[in-house]
């Protein structure tokens, strides 16, 4: 179902079911998945595939050229899976490099005003709230909450089950499992409520909380901290994959 007043080159793929509302602009090379939905006034353009069941509010804005002023031109992508909500003035920009592209996952919620900069990865059930702001090459994994008004700066990671503050500034990683709030952002605490609502077992809990008080309350290098978090504390996908992720930080970790 397209709109009259609706641009869709004639090019454009879109799948079974896809809703195309007024005033609507869909560029040559994009792949709409079954069922997308375009309110009115969105537009998506560039080399952009959406799988299915996405929702796309008035002026969101996905796919277009980079603000990043070192692109030299060539094939750039934007690549963004299903059952994602992209409000209003959402904007998603493709990537800076040749042959590169900019990626989302599936069931995300992002809120009026989000800024997905170029080459962002993102995972999946993730939620951005208003004004929330992503510079370029950040990486954010699956089920994080960004606050309000948050910026992250480029090249910095978020941990899956983390939650960021309102109006934080976040200049380096924020480790899983964790809170970051404050300008710059800190490491508050665990995110203990998150957690808890998705069902982690309580020694797990436990556990993190243990690992947290080692990493940021006891005065230890990050290094050594990590190495007392193996040899004393209960192994568990979670401890592991927090230790993998603070061993792998190149811009450190918020402290």
């Amino acid at each position: 179902m397209i709109h009259p007043s609706a641009v869709v080159h004639p090019s454009a793929q879109l799948g079974e079911g896809c809703e195309v509302g007024p005033y609507c602009v869909v560029g040559e090379h994009v792949v709409l998945g079954p069922r997308c939905r375009l309110h009115s006034h969105v537009v998506v353009d560039g080399r952009t595939t959406l799988g299915a069941n996405n929702e796309l509010f008035p002026f969101a804005c996905i796919g277009l050229k980079t603000q990043d002023l070192k692109w030299k031109g060539g094939i750039t992508r934007t690549e963004i899976g299903d059952h994602n909500v992209f409000r209003e003035h959402v904007t998603v920009h493709s990537a800076t490099q040749d042959g590169d592209a900019t990626r989302v996952g599936s069931h995300n919620h992002f809120l009026a005003y989000v800024h997905l900069a170029h080459d962002v990865q993102l995972g999946s059930h993730i939620i951005m709230s208003n004004v929330a702001t992503l510079a370029g090459h950040v990486t954010v994994e699956d089920h994080a909450i960004i606050g309000g008004l948050a910026a992250v700066h480029q090249f910095c990671r978020i941990g899956k089950f983390s939650m960021i503050g309102g109006c934080a500034k976040v200049v380096q990683d924020i480790p899983p499992f964790m809170m970051g709030d404050g300008n710059p952002a800190e490491t508050r605490f665990i995110n203990k409520v998150g957690l808890e609502r998705n069902g982690f077992a309580p020694e797990v809990v436990k556990a993190l909380t243990q690992a947290y008080k080692v990493l940021f309350r006891e005065g230890l290098t990050i290094s050594n901290a990590l190495v007392k978090i193996e040899a004393e504390l209960p192994p568990s996908p979670e401890m592991a994959h927090l230790v993998a992720f603070i061993r792998g930080s190149e811009r450190g970790i918020s402290k």
